[in-house]
């Protein structure tokens, strides 16, 4: 018969896994490419934009870029493959550098030591979770 102490315990550990709910991302990139892509995010916090990156994603593989519900209704994105091609046709510009960045300040980038890249507007619709899917374009 079984310790009382060691049934307890073992009734909590198992009453944890099956109560534990895994982190679901709030906004995805997955590549549907065959080579590995980079991408930098740009969301609205406080009030302004800030830009983030890179994200290396393998071939049909998923990064979660934002871990938060998203709470505004445009994300941008900027993804380009190992080469250097763009893979998104965005219009929005925002700064970006070529190592992992965080930046505020969407003004004056070269200036300021940073890069310009036109990242794709993406409407998340107002919910909370948003996968976006990313493809090589044609030639």
């Amino acid at each position: 018969m079984l310790n009382y102490n060691l049934f307890k315990a073992i009734l909590t550990a198992v009453a944890l896994t099956v109560c534990a709910v895994p982190a679901k991302a709030q906004f995805a990139v997955c590549n549907q490419s065959f080579d590995v892509i980079n991408v930098a995010i740009g969301h609205e916090v406080r009030g302004q934009i800030r830009t983030r990156g890179w994200w290396k994603i393998g071939p049909n593989q998923c990064s979660n870029a934002i871990r938060d519900a998203l709470t505004t209704p445009r994300v941008y994105v900027f993804a380009q493959d190992v080469f250097g091609k763009e893979l998104l046709n965005g219009s929005f510009p925002l700064c970006v550098r070529p190592n992992r960045f965080s930046e505020d300040i969407q003004t004056d980038c070269l200036v300021r030591g940073f890069l310009e890249a036109d990242f794709l507007e993406v409407d998340t619709q107002g919910t909370e979770r948003w996968t976006l899917f990313v493809s090589a374009q044609p030639e």
